[in-house]
């Protein structure tokens, strides 16, 4: 029991600083289009900012540590802001997962180039490259699992900038749901079946 009890605490202390950032980063990132794009109400409400405890959802948290995907309080967007309302929240929703995925692939640059320094002591090198790696699987997940077409993750948000108006606007009445059509897919396996792979082969891809 104490074994198992020591092996989370490893896991959570080697996994807490990437998804923090990761997370972080994310919403920062829909936050500071959205700003970029016309809409002030992220920054007014603080939210252009890396201090993670501005972004946290504790219920996204936990999620991740029990099942291994997890979420951030969402960053708030007015579409009434944007001149092209429609493409300007396709180009903001798209931010959080582009920003993950440029956070994977640096974090993998990274932890090859600290594998090759041969000067780096094993008692430091050890744990940084397995947060590095760590933080290559989050930043992978969070972004393939955001881009599911399902209401309110970004996906289903680009979905709608891409869909006809009226259908879109059909598209986001499911959005109340949403949640619930999400914790049903994951208790079926299927939100597992269809991603896992994609974030497997992304992370070999970047790790070998």
């Amino acid at each position: 029991m104490d074994f198992d009890f020591n092996t989370l605490m490893r896991q959570l202390i080697i996994q807490a600083p990437p998804l923090l950032f990761a997370l972080t980063v994310h919403e920062l990132a829909h936050g500071y289009v959205a700003w970029r794009l016309g809409d002030p109400t992220a920054k007014n409400q603080g939210r252009l900012t890396l201090n993670p405890l501005r972004h946290l959802d504790p219920l996204g948290v936990l999620a991740f540590i029990i099942m291994k995907i997890g979420w951030a309080k969402p960053v708030p967007v007015d579409p009434r802001y944007f001149r092209n309302p429609q493409r300007d929240m396709l180009l903001v929703a798209l931010a959080g997962p582009a920003a993950n995925v440029v956070l994977a692939v640096a974090s993998a640059a990274l932890a090859h180039l600290f594998v090759a320094l041969p000067f780096l002591p094993f008692f430091f090198l050890q744990p940084l490259v397995a947060m590095l790696a760590a933080s290559v699987w989050i930043n992978i997940m969070l972004a393939v699992f955001n881009c599911i077409p399902i209401p309110p993750l970004d996906g289903s948000k680009v979905l709608m900038g891409l869909l006809p108006p009226a259908a879109a606007r059909s598209y986001a009445k499911l959005e109340p749901f949403g949640f619930i059509l999400l914790l049903a897919l994951f208790y079926t396996g299927v939100i597992g079946w269809v991603i896992m792979p994609i974030i497997r082969f992304s992370n070999t891809l970047l790790l070998g």
